[in-house]
């Protein structure tokens, strides 16, 4: 206990509270009582609530949205796209996160009431998850999210299983069959099976000190594939919009640029 105890306090100094509360799913997936975890994220589902709006009297209106493991998985893989940034011309997004999120949301709604069909049939997002073949396999342990600024959040399995059902999730199945990942030459473009490979590996944009989520950011050739980089993960490098412009308008080699393909 006197250990985890340090561990714990060292790693709230130096990462924040959000790191701890991250750590303790994990720590009940791996070492709790068989279920506790997905006892504990059923419960919460339970307790998932919309508030009716309230006139913040300068013309705006305030919800208050609570959701469980599973609700927010959904919300964050189906924003994220829509909440990126968009530069143009080089030009940053001068909108904040909390507008940009939420005129994605405003985007989901309008493009669900505007369905000509009423209620999709088609699956109503893509989750990117990683889980351990034999976790898999076993129905046990956990899958974490991959790529969206939700990354790194833990699913236990019945809620996984109950999210198949309407959403669409992709598995990285770690150990298992892959797609060929290496194209050399006979392809310019990143294939979408190196894309997820990139999210896995990269986890966000690999400019020191930017850490856009992976979902948001393009695929970069470190050496460019006019100058004779072929299209393999190591010559690839995910970078967000904007210093994916910025890379390019500076004409920056590998020897010029603190990107690494590793």
């Amino acid at each position: 206990m006197p250990a985890v105890w340090d561990a714990l306090i060292q790693l709230g100094s130096d990462f924040g509270p959000r790191e701890i509360r991250a750590l303790r799913p994990r720590l009940l997936a791996e070492y709790g009582s068989d279920g506790e975890l997905q006892h504990e994220q059923d419960v919460a589902a339970r307790r998932a609530g919309l508030s009716q709006p309230y006139d913040a009297g300068d013309g705006t209106f305030e919800y208050r949205l609570r959701l469980d493991a599973e609700g927010k998985t959904v919300l964050e893989a189906a924003l994220g796209p829509l909440a990126a940034p968009r530069p143009a011309d080089g030009v940053r997004d001068v909108r904040g996160s909390d507008r940009r999120r939420a005129d994605g949301l405003i985007e989901i709604v309008r493009r669900a009431v505007a369905c000509p069909d009423g209620v999709p049939t088609a699956a109503k997002a893509q989750v990117f998850l990683r889980i351990d073949l034999d976790e898999l396999v076993q129905k046990t342990g956990c899958a974490l999210t991959v790529g969206s600024g939700d990354a790194g959040a833990v699913l236990a399995p019945e809620t996984l299983r109950r999210m198949a059902c309407d959403a669409g999730l992709l598995p990285v199945v770690m150990d298992g069959p892959s797609h060929g990942l290496d194209l050399g030459r006979a392809s310019r473009p990143f294939t979408p099976a190196q894309v997820k490979a990139l999210w896995l590996r990269d986890g966000s944009c690999t400019l020191p000190g930017c850490g856009m989520p992976a979902q948001w950011a393009d695929t970069h050739h470190i050496r460019h594939w006019a100058d004779g980089g072929p299209s393999d993960l190591g010559n690839a490098t995910l970078l967000c919009g904007y210093h994916h412009w910025w890379v390019h308008n500076h004409r920056l080699a590998p020897e010029t640029t603190a990107i690494e393909a590793g």
